[in-house]
């Protein structure tokens, strides 16, 4: 189901909690709320729709990636760019990495491993730094 999107900076700056089996639920959440905002958005966290847990979704190409848990385990390559977030107003400059490597679990609650690269790479991260309470 469509959830609004948070604001409230206290609230978004707060870590996120491990998530459960029981937490699957907001993996149709975000994917509901992240369509109905596909103008102005390619990834959310589960804070930003008022659920401390750690979980996130990003676009991949056109295919929606849903991570539980999500560990980043390797970077390489910074660079500075400037990003925007659904949760806050204007943009800001940060710094971001051009490979990750991120272990999660799927929806079936299956580990996996990803290597990112380029832009699914930075939506990825931004989403990641949502989990650890840090906004751009």
């Amino acid at each position: 189901m469509q959830q609004a999107i948070v604001k409230d900076i206290f609230f978004l700056q707060q870590k996120s909690e491990v998530a459960v089996k029981s937490d699957l639920y907001l993996a149709q959440d975000l994917q509901d709320t992240l369509l109905a905002n596909q103008e102005n958005c390619v990834g959310l966290a589960a804070n930003m729709i008022g659920d401390k847990k750690r979980v996130i979704i990003f676009m991949y190409g056109m295919v929606p990636i849903i991570m539980f848990n999500p560990i980043l385990r390797a970077k390489s390559g910074p660079y500075q760019t400037e990003e925007g977030c659904l949760s806050l107003v204007g943009s800001r400059s940060t710094t971001r990495y051009q490979e990750i490597t991120v272990d999660y679990l799927d929806r079936n609650w299956q580990p996996q491993t990803i290597t990112l690269k380029d832009f699914p790479a930075q939506i990825c991260q931004h989403e990641l730094d949502h989990l650890e309470g840090i906004l751009i």
